[in-house]
């Protein structure tokens, strides 16, 4: 085994959820494998990774803002390249998952596939599941971060998936919240709700649900401050928004932070709002700072985060409406409602990091074999 190169695929790095995965599990595993690569278009987190990690990249840098299915197809020449010299290797995607299994097989290459993502938010073309389904069965294993989300590929697409919780490095994260730092749009001396959303700024995110919901906290005369952090397409759109109904003053969308951390630890309230998701990374970390939670009752992993709502609130998909009155009753009783992060933070343990870790090394040993 020590002789086999584990090569993690994923074109494109940016600041999300699925990247802090590859950070937290390539970093682990790199202690226990010695040949580990990225193979990516992306270098500019070259420092989240431990140095014995070796990068497999395009001999020209490519543009940050290139369209994301041309990132995949640099990746895709550049591992084809590498595997014809290294056929003692082992893939573990995390991006481009159906390219990169449908490259593998044709070179007859080992591969475990990590899916990110609820179908429910792409499966809904017809000829496309029925693509998907046919090459997805072809992966040497298929790797889901949720119980829900197991469930949900296990029926759609005819497999036997892997459920392996995100791991949660709390000592890290607890570490990291305690840093000093000048952030003044949260003041602690005004009593105001300081509501936080941590995200892609993505039509699968729905800041703008969260913003409607904002408007009729306005109205309601209710005092509050909403930070949005994130990056993406819809920025321009939800700017938009706050500044056509007069939001401005209540609400500031910044990018994201290498430490998220010290910010998040300082507001009352994390919203998460999205359509869709896996196993968000977010809502563990502010569970783990004992913010109260109100999240969109999305496929999957709220549910399963909050405990069917015994650890926070759940709203439907896209109920600004609903989601509203959430935030106006946790602002009117959030002393009541403390059981409730308390509750969420001692049922952490099912995402534990060493465990999930072993759990990942167990799987990639067995097919490195």
């Amino acid at each position: 085994m020590n002789n086999k190169n584990l090569v993690f695929f994923i074109p494109y790095i940016g600041g999300g959820g699925v990247e802090k995965n590859l950070f937290l599990i390539s970093n682990y595993l790199s202690t226990k494998i010695n040949n580990i690569y990225i193979c990516t278009t992306s270098n500019k987190y070259k420092k989240k990774f431990k140095k014995k990690i070796k990068f497999i990249l395009p001999k020209k840098k490519i543009k940050e803002n290139l369209y994301i299915r041309i990132k995949y197809f640099y990746c895709l020449i550049i591992l084809f390249i590498f595997l014809l010299k290294n056929k003692n290797t082992v893939v573990f995607s995390f991006q481009a998952n159906i390219y990169c299994i449908l490259l593998c097989k044709i070179l007859k290459i080992k591969i475990i596939s990590r899916s990110n993502s609820s179908p429910s938010g792409w499966s809904h073309n017809f000829i496309k599941k029925i693509i998907y389904k046919k090459i997805i069965n072809m992966a040497d294993a298929i790797i889901t971060n949720s119980k829900d989300f197991k469930k949900q590929m296990d029926k759609n697409f005819g497999i036997k998936s892997i459920c392996i919780y995100n791991p949660l490095n709390k000592i890290e994260v607890i570490k990291k919240s305690r840093i000093k730092i000048n952030f003044n749009f949260f003041n602690n001396k005004k009593k105001e709700l300081k509501i936080i959303n941590i995200g892609r700024l993505t039509d699968q995110k729905d800041q703008l649900t969260l913003l409607k919901s904002m408007k009729i906290l306005k109205e309601k005369k209710l005092s509050f401050k909403l930070l949005i952090m994130g990056r993406g397409v819809e920025r321009k759109n939800l700017l938009n928004y706050i500044n056509g109904n007069n939001l401005h003053e209540d609400i500031k969308i910044i990018s994201f932070h290498k430490n998220p951390f010290p910010i998040l630890k300082k507001a009352d309230l994390f919203v998460l709002s999205s359509k869709y998701e896996g196993l968000p990374n977010v809502l563990l970390e502010a569970a783990l700072l004992k913010k109260f939670i109100i999240s969109s009752n999305c496929p999957t992993g709220p549910k399963e985060i909050l405990l069917n709502g015994k650890g926070g609130f759940l709203f439907e998909v896209g109920n600004y409406k609903q989601l509203s009155k959430k935030i106006i009753f946790y602002s009117n009783n959030s002393q009541l409602l403390e059981k409730k992060i308390n509750y969420s933070f001692k049922n952490l343990n099912r995402f534990d990091y060493q465990k999930n870790m072993e759990s990942y090394y167990g799987l990639v040993k067995k097919i490195l074999h």
